[in-house]
This record gives C-alpha cells, sequence and structure tokens, in this order.
C-alpha cells in the first residue's frame, strides 16, 4: 500500500515542493514498515499510522499571507511512545507570524507546518503508552511547533493531560499569554497584597490576564492603552475584569502622572510590551528602585529613559522571555502553573476575549491576526 500523496484540497492553494522537501517537514511520512503488503499490509498499515491530514505549510520564510499554504500530508508513523491527537484547536499568536517571517529567534527549519500551541483529543496511542487513553484531552506542554494540522503525532513527553470540562478556546491559549502574565508577576518583584503594577498594552490579552491575576492576590494595577475608536468601552471591559484604573495614552500628557493615581500606591514594578511613549509613560508611574519589564515591542520604536530615571529614581529596564519557562526540565513546574491558570479559568476568575475560525477560513483568520481588518479578537483556528 503506497503511502497517500499530498494533494491540494480545492479551497486552498497549491504546495509546490518536491517529495523530498515535504519529507523535511515531517520525516515519518517516508516511515513504512518493509513488511507491509497486501490485506496484510493494509492492517499494519491502519494499526501503526495516523490519518491524513491537512495542515498549513510554508517552505520559506517570507509575509505568511504569502508563503502559507493549506495542504493535505500523508499519514505519520505512530511510535510506541508517541501520541497521534486530534487537534481541536490551535491560536495563531504573535510568535507564530513571526517564526513564518523568519525573524522569530526559535523557530523550526522550513519547510515546516505552522504553529505551536493548541488543544486535542487523543487518537491513537503507541503500544508503549500506559498513562494517556483514546479520548484524554490534552495540550503540548511546553509549547511544540506544528500545530496548525488535524492529527499531530509526537512523543507522549510533550502532551498534559487536562480537565475535559475545560473550553476548547482557552485550553489552546493557556500555555504562552496566561503564563507569561503570570511569570512576570512573580519572577521580578515581590509583591503582597495591596502592592500595585502598571503596564501599557492592558487590552491585549496578555494585559487582560495581569489584571485579573493581580485582581486574585489583591495587587492593584494601573492600566495604559492606546487612543482609538471606542476606547471608553475598552476602559469598562478592562474596570470589569478587575483593572483600579485605565488610562488613555493622551490622558497621561501631564507633568506629574502620579497625581493621577487616587490613593493607589506608586507601582514598584511595570510591564512594557509597546515600546515608544508608551514604554516612558510606564516608567514615569514607577516610584524608586522600580522595574520595568520588557515583553514586547509592538510599536517598533525604541525605549528611552532619561538620565534622570537613573540616578535620582534608580529604575532598572529587564527582558522576559517565556521561552526559559518552556524547557523539558522545567516541564512539571509549568505544567503545575498552567493547571493552576486552568482551575482559574473553570472558575470564572480568568478571561480573554477569543474568536475560534474555522480551519477552513485560515487564510481569513490570518489577515485578521495580521492586522489588515482592524482591531480584531485572538483568532483560534477550530479543527
Amino acid at each position: 500500500m503506497a503511502l497517500a500523496r499530498v494533494a491540494v484540497t480545492a479551497a486552498s492553494r497549491s504546495l509546490r515542493g518536491s517529495p523530498s522537501r515535504l519529507r523535511n517537514v515531517c520525516p515519518a511520512w517516508t516511515q513504512r514498515p518493509a513488511s507491509m503488503s497486501g490485506a496484510l499490509g493494509a492492517r499494519a498499515f491502519s494499526a501503526q499510522m495516523s490519518p491524513p491530514s491537512k495542515a498549513v505549510v510554508y517552505e520559506q520564510h517570507g509575509s505568511p499571507d504569502a508563503v502559507t499554504r493549506v495542504v493535505e500530508v500523508p499519514p505519520v508513523l505512530v511510535k510506541e511512545n508517541d501520541l497521534c491527537v486530534r487537534m481541536l484547536a490551535a491560536p495563531i499568536n504573535p510568535s507564530d507570524i513571526n517564526s513564518i517571517e523568519g525573524v522569530y529567534p526559535v523557530r523550526p527549519p522550513v519547510p515546516a507546518i505552522g504553529g505551536r500551541e493548541g488543544v486535542g483529543e487523543v487518537y491513537m496511542v503507541g503500544s508503549e503508552v500506559k498513562n494517556f487513553s483514546p479520548g484524554d484531552l490534552v495540550i503540548l506542554s511546553p509549547p511544540s511547533f506544528g500545530t496548525w494540522q488535524t492529527f499531530v503525532v509526537k512523543d507522549q513527553s510533550l502532551w498534559h493531560k487536562i480537565d475535559k470540562e475545560t473550553p476548547i478556546e482557552y485550553a489552546s491559549t493557556i500555555t504562552i499569554n496566561p503564563l507569561t502574565a503570570l511569570r512576570m508577576l512573580e519572577d521580578f518583584r515581590t509583591l503582597e497584597s495591596g502592592d500595585s503594577v502598571v503596564q501599557n498594552g492592558a487590552t491585549s490579552m496578555v494585559g487582560r490576564c495581569v489584571i485579573q491575576i493581580a485582581k486574585a492576590r489583591g495587587i492593584k494595577t494601573v492600566n495604559i492603552m492606546r487612543d482609538r475608536p471606542g476606547s471608553d468601552e475598552a476602559k469598562e471591559q478592562l474596570k470589569g475584569l478587575g483593572a483600579d484604573e485605565v488610562f488613555t495614552e493622551s490622558q497621561l500628557e501631564v507633568k506629574n502622572v502620579k497625581s493621577l493615581l487616587d490613593g493607589i500606591p506608586e507601582p514598584g514594578l511595570g510591564f512594557n510590551c509597546v515600546g515608544g511613549n508608551a514604554a516612558t509613560l510606564v516608567m514615569k508611574f514607577l516610584g524608586a528602585g522600580g522595574i520595568m519589564v520588557t515583553y514586547g515591542g509592538m510599536s517598533k520604536k525604541p525605549i528611552t529613559a532619561s538620565t534622570s530615571s537613573f540616578i535620582f529614581k534608580d529604575l532598572s529596564l529587564r527582558g522576559f522571555w517565556l521561552q526559559k519557562w518552556t524547557t523539558p526540565e522545567k516541564s512539571p513546574e509549568c505544567r503545575k502553573m498552567v493547571d493552576d491558570l486552568l482551575t482559574l479559568v473553570r472558575r470564572g476568575g480568568l478571561k480573554y476575549e477569543t474568536e475560534l475560525a474555522p480551519f477552513s477560513d485560515f487564510h481569513i483568520a490570518l489577515d485578521k491576526s495580521l492586522g489588515k481588518l482592524g482591531s480584531q479578537p485572538k483568532q483560534v483556528l477550530k479543527f
């Protein structure tokens, strides 16, 4: 029985590449037991191979809307320690886009399948797998490349079983943005109930998670958002999540921003994901000895700090990258944090906006993620 050839779906764009290049995306595509032949071969094939899968593939780095293709890929060999997981949902994250563009520091070699985060249901287990069963709800923890496909085959060590009552839009997005918010609140300063933090990019997923996790711990938040249509509604949404103060950047064009704190103590910790003037505003709120942590640069503008900020306020500028928490050595600790966050989700204490997009509409969801259609919720592909 020959392996199914790669075929482009009618609704997708064609993938142009030789078989050798396609094998680089998933070497297991060519791993067929030599003993397969006739009817016996058919039974062995069905027992050891995953179903065919649809996947988002890119053969070279570049603009995601130009280089990605939705294709059908052949079955994959399920080894003795593997899980074959039928994917249910996977988000489109900025880091996914940067990986396709070739600018993210950690990225798979091309050709590659997109995505790094997601949730699925165990479809098949390898012969040596004991702790997973078909029907289990699982996520990749730590995140792993190649989640934008209908079936994913990876070693059992990469999968983490979670509560089946978890909504898929949260299960598929929990391991990057919410975990970033949690770690930033814990890694740089010991915060007690009654303390405060300041952040820009407050309407982002990380920003919303910071607000809610801080609220659960009695920590007050000062939040900065850009001026935009509908900013008043966005402010009310953030306050509904537990934000103590929310300001647009134009509201902070005053000599002393701390006069606006209205009884909130000076923040000792700030988070910056924007850069430029928005980062300067975070630093203006910080008290003496304060720390500003940068985890993104959406404006693509540099951070500018005054000399007096260092001499007279002794401010510190730090950086955060979740990658250091996604090593195999950190997996047990990381999974415990993920479970705690998902418990908070199921209790209604952690909410953020997502949009479930049918996988068949991948390129529409991608355009939304690229900002082509204005401000949009986090796009989550539903398989």
